[in-house]
């Protein structure tokens, strides 16, 4: 379990930060809870003394539309942290959560949050923001909207050789290079792949199989060790949809290498 929770909580900007000792700590204060369906763990407006991991199982985010009743915004599932932001920056619920059937979750509370995680985690989120200000796609994003992508970004690293996206497969998440390089390959009939266009940091990948809702449609293999941010294809269509007519018009780098 504790190595489930360290593979975890590796890939969220606000732990990377922390030493092996320090993450160590911060695993052995998390307590274990199963919940059951429909059981509301955070509400929104309340004050937070907790966030959680999801090992197993569903959580639903809603918010209130401001007449009695709400609208289901995220859907979290294994491997997703909720209920952080009230912790990082000690301001109430903006959503209330609730699971979807029965849930394996791991709770730490503020004090070990704070003792350990809270002063890295916001340097570490004031560099991914002032990172993500340089990416040229983002750039006419407002701070609000670059402050909600931070939110749903998930850290991945890689090492040089590797696949991270098969001409082919199916689409479910766009990245962006942190750190590192990878090259974008074409299956040719009977020779070898023929490289179309290599990425460092900054740029970005994935998201025509996403806008288009179409099969992979190059590979893209790391030429060195590296890092990515990546968005899976809800919070893509929520929070880039705006820039979809900027990302169709990339597409003709592939055809024109």
């Amino acid at each position: 379990q504790k190595g489930r929770l360290k593979a975890i909580l590796t890939k969220s900007f606000m732990f990377q930060a922390l030493s092996n000792k320090e993450l160590a700590a911060v695993i052995e204060a998390m307590q274990e809870r199963e919940e059951g369906d429909k059981v509301r763990i955070i509400n929104q407006g309340e004050q937070g003394d907790e966030m959680f991991v999801i090992e197993s199982g569903t959580l639903e985010c809603f918010v209130s539309d401001g007449k009695g009743s709400e609208i289901m915004v995220k859907v979290c599932g294994p491997g997703d942290v909720v209920g952080e932001l009230a912790l990082l920056y000690s301001c109430p619920r903006k959503a209330s959560v609730e699971t979807k059937g029965r849930c394996i979750l791991w709770a730490l509370d503020r004090q070990t949050f704070t003792h350990f995680v809270r002063d890295a985690a916001v340097r570490s989120r004031e560099r991914r923001e002032a990172f993500l200000r340089s990416v040229e796609l983002l750039a006419s994003l407002s701070d609000v909207e670059r402050s909600k992508l931070v939110d749903s970004l998930t850290v991945q690293r890689f090492t040089k050789d590797e696949m991270l996206v098969r001409q082919g497969d199916e689409g479910h998440t766009f990245f962006i290079v942190e750190e590192g390089t990878a090259v974008a390959t074409l299956d040719t009939p009977g020779g070898a792949p023929r490289q179309v266009k290599s990425y460092t940091a900054g740029d970005y990948f994935g998201e025509l199989s996403l806008i288009r809702n179409q099969p992979r449609a190059a590979s893209v293999i790391a030429t060195s060790d590296g890092v990515a941010l990546t968005v899976d294809r809800k919070s893509f269509y929520r929070l880039m949809g705006n820039l979809q007519d900027k990302m169709e018009g990339r597409s003709q780098q592939y055809r024109t290498a």
